[in-house]
């Protein structure tokens, strides 16, 4: 289970450092989610990977799993929810206003080709 989960936070980050890397803002935006969800899974398995056991402590009970990591993860979801559409909003206004949506600004030479036209 541990190897499984594993490839799923290597895969999800690989991925979104590769869509991070492009040079359009939804392609970026999609991979700062995809880094928000391998963040996330990794602080759910720090919780301890066990299936059916209790969150929380009772009498009786030998095994259970950290409820820490798991307040942490649905306090994130909600915080990167809001995060992403506030990122969505500032990108629509950027292309809306400029009508590219490339993430790098130009540099000076390709500025003076420009205004030279």
């Amino acid at each position: 289970m541990e190897l499984l989960v594993a490839t799923a936070i290597g895969i999800l980050t690989a991925g979104g450092i590769y869509l991070v890397l492009r040079l359009r803002t939804f392609p970026v935006i999609l991979g700062v989610s995809l880094l928000t969800y391998a963040v996330n899974v990794f602080l759910f398995a720090s919780g301890r990977l066990t299936i059916g056991a209790s969150p929380i402590l009772i009498d009786g009970v030998e095994t259970y799993t950290d409820p820490l990591p798991q307040a942490l993860v649905l306090t994130a979801i909600v915080i990167s929810f809001g995060m992403t559409a506030v990122v969505v909003m500032i990108a629509l206004g950027a292309y809306l206003g400029s009508n590219d949506d490339h993430v790098d600004d130009p540099d000076d030479a390709a500025l003076a080709a420009e205004d030279a036209k």
